[in-house]
């Protein structure tokens, strides 16, 4: 059952991202929204960690939200806009939501 998380709080304030890497399978996609998007930061650890699953992690970022707070998107990320954040919850069987 593959399931889409989806993230919304900085990598800095608290350990979700970490919790996440852990549990995802591969099967499982990665939604980065709101503050979860500073994980993109260059060289800091949390998109360190993101860039060592590139090749088997299917990476999301919010596209309004990378947009407002001016960070670069790798090319492995793919960056959505609201409709194709529709699409992707709909792909998965499940979405999960690390509040």
């Amino acid at each position: 059952m593959s399931t889409l998380h989806v993230l919304s709080h900085s990598p800095f304030t608290d350990n979700r991202l970490d919790s996440c890497l852990r549990l995802l399978s591969v099967s499982d996609g990665l939604l980065l929204t709101g503050d979860a998007v500073y994980a993109l930061q260059p060289g800091t650890a949390p998109l360190s960690q993101l860039q060592e699953r590139a090749d088997s992690l299917q990476l999301f970022v919010l596209e309004e939200d990378v947009q407002a707070r001016g960070l670069p998107v790798p090319q492995w990320i793919k960056c959505l806009d609201y409709p194709a954040f529709v699409e992707q919850s709909v792909a998965y069987d499940k979405v999960n939501s690390w509040l």
